[in-house]
């Protein structure tokens, strides 16, 4: 899984995609409900690339889901935060957050320059935030799924699948929980996968990169920085 990437900049971004980048600013790195750059077919069939916040149901969205709910029933309102910055493999065609746009085909290249992941010592240990990049040191792009939002926003998700066996990925996140993994395209399936509309077929896309291909290290937070300030 994945909370927290670094964002290509807009020079570079327009030379690895070849495609206008948008003309808002963005921030170095992406958290929750951060605008980002990414790519999808146009309506022509070609790259466009436009901004989209990081997390297919804002926070924004849920609390005023709540406020409407409560002022409907009069009761506290009930439905819990939940994070939605990324999509299982195994449920992205079924849960209510994912399915229409998943059905739809919905699908986005996220241009990136690295991600970053918790890593544990040991399950009592703090965890300390390692980033983690392709081996030869070029941008890349991670699969994506976009929303458009009733407001008309536009949202992402990233689909995850299981890392247990990657010898990279594997290594990340507390001991004992499941390892998951965001799926990093090679360059020669970018475009198929922006113009693929059959789910099925997508699913074919989403397996790991190779780990030989990858490089990890340490990128802690300054000082007190909390995550997503």
């Amino acid at each position: 899984m994945c909370t927290n990437y670094a964002p290509l900049q807009r020079q570079v971004l327009l030379q690895v995609f070849g495609i206008k980048p948008p003309d808002q600013d963005w921030k170095p790195e992406t958290y929750r409900d951060y605008l980002a750059p990414i790519v999808r077919a146009g309506g022509d069939g070609h790259r466009e690339c436009v901004l989209a916040g990081f997390g297919m149901v804002p926070r924004a969205e849920i609390k005023w889901r709540n406020e409407e709910a409560e002022r409907r029933t009069g009761a506290p309102p009930k439905l819990k935060d939940y994070d939605t910055m990324n999509a299982r493999l195994e449920t992205i065609g079924s849960r209510g957050s994912f399915k229409g746009p998943w059905a739809a085909g919905q699908l986005c290249l996220i241009p990136a320059a690295g991600f970053y992941e918790p890593y544990y010592e040991s399950a009592s240990a703090p965890s300390v935030r390692w980033r983690i990049y392709l081996a030869a040191g070029e941008p890349f792009a991670i699969a994506g799924l976009w929303s458009a939002r009733s407001d008309g926003a536009l949202t992402f998700t990233m689909p995850t699948v299981n890392a247990e066996s990657h010898s990279l990925l594997s290594r990340f996140h507390r001991p004992g929980k499941e390892k998951r993994g965001v799926v990093v395209l090679p360059r020669a399936e970018w475009d198929d996968w922006l113009t693929c509309r059959d789910p099925e077929r997508a699913r074919t896309f989403l397996r790991l990169y190779p780990a030989e291909g990858m490089a990890a290290e340490p990128a802690p937070l300054p000082p007190r920085v909390k995550a997503g300030q």
